[in-house]
């Protein structure tokens, strides 16, 4: 009897050991960076829209560029992590064909988007990811005056939050690409002034963004 428990023990052993192999050795464990680029659209919300002016297109578009880090565990069939990034973009405020893009707040550009947030996915095939995400994103937008005499800057510092989905291919062991769609929602703000002034009270806000990109990246 102790031997055929010895022999069925070995046996589970055995069968076990390429499993939790064949999982260390998936595409998609462990730590990530990554390289982003991509489409950039943010957008007045319906609250703060111009409603009187239909022609306005309250949008800025631009390119988007940026870097990312997470980390992932697969646990067979799905993947589960965490992720970070830091990007920036060349939307601003432009007159297009005559018609001045306002973005409801006034003459701005995008400045630097942070992002932290988990994502989750099923694996379609054994190189493939199609995967969720949301998190929390902080945004700045360069806000800039004249009043007749000086030029005046600030920033918008916005709060929300971002959901999104993509599909991510395993190239190699440790190299990937990934194509992803997501949008954020910032509702509170406060605005950052130049020189010593401290910072205004926290206020309602409404932005929309959208935004196309695209990834390579190693894994570690």
């Amino acid at each position: 009897m102790k031997k055929i428990l010895v022999c069925l023990a070995s046996g589970t052993a055995l069968v076990s050991v390429p499993a939790m192999a064949q999982q260390a050795d998936s595409p998609f464990n462990g730590p990530r960076v990554e390289a982003i680029v991509g489409y950039d659209v943010s957008k007045a919300g319906s609250s703060i829209d111009d409603d009187v002016n239909a022609d306005n297109d309250e949008s800025i578009d631009g390119f988007l560029y940026g870097i990312g880090a997470g980390y992932g565990v697969d646990l067979g069939s799905a993947v589960v992590g965490v992720e970070a990034e830091l990007s920036d973009s060349t939307a601003k405020t432009k007159f297009d064909n005559g018609d001045f893009e306002g973005f409801g707040i006034g003459n701005v550009k995008a400045n630097r988007d942070l992002y932290l947030g988990a994502r989750a996915g099923i694996k379609a095939t054994p190189r493939t990811l199609v995967y969720v995400k949301g998190g929390y994103t902080n945004a700045k937008f360069d806000v800039n005056s004249f009043d007749g005499t000086t030029d005046l800057g600030q920033d918008i510092d916005a709060d929300g939050w971002r959901i999104g989905a993509g599909v991510e291919q395993a190239m190699s062991s440790n190299t990937f690409a990934k194509l992803e769609y997501r949008y954020s929602n910032y509702s509170k703000a406060e605005v950052d002034f130049d020189g010593d002034l401290p910072d205004s009270e926290r206020f309602d806000v409404d932005l929309d963004r959208h935004q196309v990109v695209a990834s390579v990246g190693v894994r570690f």
